[in-house]
């Protein structure tokens, strides 16, 4: 790609290296710790999945079987394989078995690390099988229909009840929206187990279970035959179960998932040694089957101020970028997160928002960036808003975006209307119809505003790539680096379910998928 910002190079090779180095450093206590959720995933992904007579997911009853006796160190795959072994029951028997009260792991002779792998790597390939089938169903939908060149449209659904949910996302595919994000009910995040079967009731959106994934899939593959093109599935990989919602969207065919690193840290106050860990394992998911992560970055300007605080962003999509590359997630599946947040009132705002997503789309060549809508100065003016929202399509199609989430004219006012969807569709597609190759056609001015100002931001974010780099990530975010938000190391909801591994714990899915495209 040529450069319209000749931005200095040796700064995005210095800031690189930065955040390799920080992520190298997190690596080393990410790869001597496992989490109550990352072995709840590993349950599911051995195919333990239902709840007991109180609705308790049964992952959650054979993490808890371990923790209570002080085994969850071994692993899960560790435990459930030496039960395989002995009882001849498969993982599902043994959880069952677990929840009646018939059968205690920690009672039953040990077995050898060689006969416990010989009962749960086949298990386990078996599940990673039916994922790389779920790629393969992918591709071919995709070479039947052909992908689509230029930004996706990216729209969200959010009526609390999946059936409903299913009637607005056929809607907006036959509408034009190529991206389907069923919204999570507010305060998912925050609940340490997934909950089980399809839901109709939420607040702000809708439960992520597997059988409401399965469900919509199932409709979107549905409508998709109808209108000729492959729609995609988005749901929220973040929170107290990040990598159970990574299995669950593998298992079930999702395509996008949001998945920051850093996210659930700085937004819903989640202990940051639970989330780096929890990152990890779910990327590593997320890129076996073929999905493409979502970051929150965009997030930031929600609470600091998108002129000053832009160096941020840019400092946090090369550390999401790093954590990214070392669960083996490339960077075509990297969805890197920034947003058109600028006050409307700032004179040449859309000149510095220009600026911005040109630089993104420069210094991650092969990201499929995420551009976030207007949202934060959104006024209830639906007039006013959808010309916003012009301005932020002009400013997709004229550096190369890919993700666009559209923006709503009834942003700040209510959960869109389908007529809303129509009309933000129409508005976005029209853009880029009309202004499809303007981006080539123009060249910035040599130090000009764009040049100067990101420059300016990758020089800052540079030098705070450098400082984080000294005070480590941990010590980063206690100072409030970020968004102006500080959390303590030893703060935040989930850290009692991180957990030190012993001498025999192994995880089959880490050895099965990273670094492996399905």
């Amino acid at each position: 790609m040529n450069s319209k910002l000749n931005l200095n190079q040796e700064l995005i090779v210095k800031a690189r290296e930065s955040a390799s180095h920080v992520a190298d450093s997190v690596q080393d206590f990410i790869d001597l710790h496992t989490t109550v959720t990352v072995e709840r995933a590993v349950c599911r992904l051995l195919g333990i999945d239902g709840v007991n007579d109180v609705d308790v997911p049964l992952p959650n009853v054979v993490v808890d079987h371990l923790s209570d006796r002080g085994l969850l160190q071994g692993g899960v795959a560790y435990f459930i394989g030496n039960a395989v072994a002995e009882t001849g029951l498969d993982p599902q028997g043994v959880a069952e078995s677990i929840s009646a009260g018939t059968l205690d792991l920690s009672k039953l002779p040990i077995h050898t690390e060689e006969e416990i792998r010989a009962a749960i790597m086949p298990v386990a390939e078996a599940n990673v099988e039916r994922i790389r089938g779920n790629v393969a169903s992918r591709n071919e939908k995709l070479g039947r229909f052909g992908d689509k060149e230029g930004p996706y449209l990216y729209v969200i659904v959010a009526t609390g009840n999946i059936y409903e949910d299913i009637t607005q996302a056929c809607a907006a595919a036959k509408q034009g929206a190529d991206i389907i994000a069923v919204i999570r009910t507010t305060g998912q995040s925050l609940l340490d187990y997934v909950p089980y079967g399809a839901t109709t009731e939420g607040f702000g959106g809708t439960y992520a279970t597997q059988e409401n994934f399965r469900l919509m899939r199932a409709a979107l593959d549905k409508v998709g035959e109808e209108v000729g093109r492959y729609i995609r599935l988005c749901n929220y990989c973040s929170g107290l179960c990040m990598p159970e919602i990574a299995a669950m969207g593998a298992l079930e065919r999702l395509d996008v998932m949001l998945n920051d690193a850093l996210y659930g840290i700085l937004f819903r106050d989640i202990n940051m040694k639970r989330t780096i860990v929890d990152q990890y394992f779910s990327r590593v998911i997320n890129a076996f089957a073929g999905v493409i992560i979502n970051t929150g970055e965009d997030n930031y300007l929600t609470t600091a101020d998108a002129v000053e605080e832009a160096h941020t962003v840019l400092a946090s999509q090369f550390l999401n970028e790093q954590f990214a590359l070392k669960a083996g997630l490339p960077e075509e599946q990297q969805g890197l997160g920034h947003a058109f947040e600028i006050s409307p009132d700032v004179e040449n705002g859309f000149v510095y928002e220009l600026a911005q997503a040109q630089m993104a789309r420069e210094i991650f060549p092969k990201a499929p960036l995420k551009y976030m809508p207007p949202t934060k100065f959104m006024t209830g003016d639906i007039f006013r808003g959808h010309v916003q929202d012009a301005l932020f399509n002009m400013v997709t199609v004229m550096t190369g975006q890919k993700l666009h989430l559209l923006g709503m004219l009834t942003e700040a006012i209510h959960t869109p209307f389908m007529s809303d969807r129509a009309l933000s569709i129409e508005n976005a597609q029209y853009i880029f119809r009309t202004m499809k190759d303007l981006g080539d056609e123009l060249v910035f001015k040599d130090g000009g505003i764009m040049q100067t100002r990101a420059n300016e931001v990758l020089a800052h974010a540079t030098e705070l790539l450098g400082e984080i780099e000294q005070l480590g990530l941990f010590g980063t975010l206690e100072r409030g680096i970020f968004a102006d938000i500080k959390r303590p190391q030893d703060g935040g909801k989930g850290l009692s379910g991180v957990v030190k591994k012993d001498a025999q714990y192994f995880n089959p899915f880490i050895e099965l998928m990273k670094g492996v495209r399905a």
